[in-house]
């Protein structure tokens, strides 16, 4: 057997998910969001100062630990540029963070995602000509609209996305639109 009948059908899913895509909390380029058995790439977009964002780390970690042997890779990605590696690494600390993170000055993965809102979800499969979108909006129903929090969800979009994903099942769209603070336009930061 060759080595590329053992390699080669490993490699589109590496070369697919590299970047570089950001930074992480070091400066260092993000090249890489999916190893060569990721089954799914999530995208949780974040900001320190968003309070919405912030009620969801915790699942946003649960899902994190529960989805790790399943071949899910999580990423917290902050946007928005005044979300500085110091800042972001309080924000770790205060939210006891331990996922992957990736800065997002550039809004390579906002583009990417077309996220609009923080807190936003994307799930990306790789496959043989890059990451493919797969699912992009809310990551349940608890907020009904600014300001209207329900006490608990009812639908759990962003979970029913993985399952579907992992399950080789068409993922569902999401109910609703996501709920929560605007990512700023990069032309907002460079005035």
């Amino acid at each position: 057997m060759s080595i590329c009948a053992i390699l080669c059908p490993l490699l589109p899913a590496v070369l697919a998910a590299t970047g570089p895509f950001g930074l992480d909390l070091a400066g260092h380029p993000v090249r890489q969001l999916a190893q060569a058995n990721t089954r799914a790439v999530v995208l949780f977009f974040a900001a320190t100062d968003c309070p919405i964002a912030n009620r969801y780390v915790p699942e946003i970690e649960q899902l994190t630990r529960d989805e790790e042997q399943s071949g899910v890779a999580v990423w917290f990605v902050y946007p928005n540029p005044a979300d500085t590696a110091e800042a972001v690494r309080a924000h770790r600390a205060r939210f006891a963070i331990t996922g992957n993170v990736i800065l997002d000055t550039r809004h390579t993965l906002a583009r990417m995602a077309q996220a609009t809102v923080t807190p936003e979800a994307a799930v990306f499969v790789p496959g043989p000509t890059g990451l493919r979108e797969v699912y992009r909006g809310r990551i349940d129903d608890r907020y009904a609209g600014l300001g209207r929090e329900r006490p608990q969800a009812t639908h759990h979009d962003l979970q029913d996305a993985l399952r579907a994903v992992l399950a080789g099942q068409p993922v569902p769209s999401p109910v609703g639109q996501p709920v929560g603070c605007a990512i700023m336009p990069l032309e907002h930061f460079h005035r």
